[in-house]
């Protein structure tokens, strides 16, 4: 008789390489497939499926080498373990991308053989990954501000004017909604453009984003700050000049390429959760102009120790500038995000960091000493590319 196989993922998207491993799997038996939720996926990976859960149960049974396929009635991570439960499975497989200790402690206390297959292609075929073919689908570059932010907004640049800082993004990593990563801009900018930015003039089109975007007739009243259009339209590192209007006096543009890697050197992003439903950053606002003086000094420091590839400058510039947002808009530390900010402010290598955009959870962007070893010890970690010039469309 043959002994039950069981592997378990979300199979959205799919593609060559999950049917590679399904047919790798089979080879130790019958196989059966458990299917994340529509649900699960929603609450675990922030983001709506592609295909359905019956969609993609109907595409996962069609596969010849799958015995059975199910959706899975847990949560999180470990959704399987209800239909494990009741299919008593011999062997359960995983790919090295998706092997931990709590799903080996799992099978071993369960008696269930723990398999980890590499990932790798059929034959003859290129490599896959639902996360590449994502990627490849949508090329529209998201923002990350680096200081000064709030200052696009002439409730706080009538106080004192002064400059925002931000670099546009490759989107080489999910971006998730509501998490201080522009998403609003960038999906008003999906209504126009599906996949890419036209190859147009970079400023204009960053405009042009910001005017429709902000429709006049746009019912909730609220005018999303032009540093978002910017940060996404204009490649490279970006500082924009706000005195008492919506749009910049000023943009001023960096493509030097030892600033750019320099800048993705000591960069990475942390993800937290995204800002809760009914959350406000602005309630209890304070402003006042010592506090946006504090906040334009830090920007120009920051802009002058990135110029110089200062790190001890740049980290101290980068933490006064979020520490000056926070004072003007305390809203902005929503609970959990201190609990974020202390574990990894006490971690070796981590200089700075600041929430990304307007806070209220989203995303930990932190300056550390070097991103590619912090990111090797820290998987969670991302690592920044910046969008080069001429990479527009």
């Amino acid at each position: 008789m043959a002994k039950k196989v069981f592997v378990s993922g979300c199979y959205d998207l799919l593609h060559s390489g999950h049917v590679e491993f399904f047919r790798q799997a089979s080879q130790y038996g019958d196989l059966y497939v458990g299917i994340g939720s529509d649900e699960t996926i929603l609450g675990y990976k922030h983001h709506k499926t592609v295909y359905n859960e019956q969609e993609r149960l109907f595409m996962v049974k069609s596969i010849r080498y799958v015995k059975d396929a199910f959706i899975n009635a847990g949560k999180g991570i470990m959704d399987f373990i209800p239909t494990v439960e009741a299919l008593k499975p011999d062997i359960l497989v995983v790919n090295e991308d998706g092997a931990n200790e709590e799903k080996e402690r799992f099978c071993a206390e369960r008696g269930i053989e723990y398999v980890v297959l590499a990932r790798e292609p059929h034959e003859g075929l290129e490599a896959r990954s639902s996360t590449s073919l994502k990627k490849n689908l949508c090329m529209i570059p998201t923002r990350l501000d680096l200081a000064g932010t709030w200052i696009d907004q002439p409730y706080v640049n009538c106080y004192a004017p002064g400059w925002a800082i931000t670099i546009s993004l490759e989107p080489t990593f999910e971006v998730r909604d509501r998490c201080g990563l522009s998403t609003s801009t960038r999906n008003m900018i999906k209504k126009i453009w599906p996949y890419q930015l036209p190859n147009m003039d970079p400023e204009m089109l960053a405009k042009l984003v910001f005017c429709f975007e902000n429709d006049p007739e746009r019912s909730d009243g609220i005018i999303s700050g032009a540093q978002d259009s910017i940060g996404i339209c204009i490649p490279g590192l970006c500082r924009h000049y706000y005195n008492n209007r919506f749009w910049p006096e000023k943009i001023e543009t960096c493509y030097d390429e030892e600033v750019l890697s320099w800048l993705e050197n000591h960069l990475c992003m942390i993800p937290m959760f995204p800002r809760r439903p009914g959350c406000s950053v602005v309630e209890g606002k304070d402003i006042t102009e010592p506090k946006v003086l504090a906040l334009t000094k830090a920007a120009s420091a920051c802009w002058d120790a990135i110029m110089d590839c200062d790190l001890d400058g740049f980290a101290k510039a980068y933490l006064a500038s979020f520490e000056a947002q926070v004072a003007l808009f305390p809203a902005m530390m929503q609970p959990g995000v201190q609990e974020y900010i202390d574990k990894y402010a006490a971690m070796p290598g981590v200089m700075a960091w600041k929430m990304s955009g307007a806070g209220g959870g989203g995303y930990l962007a932190c300056v550390v000493s070097d991103a590619a070893e912090f990111a090797t010890e820290h998987p969670e970690a991302i690592r920044l590319v910046i969008r080069r010039k001429g990479a527009e469309g």
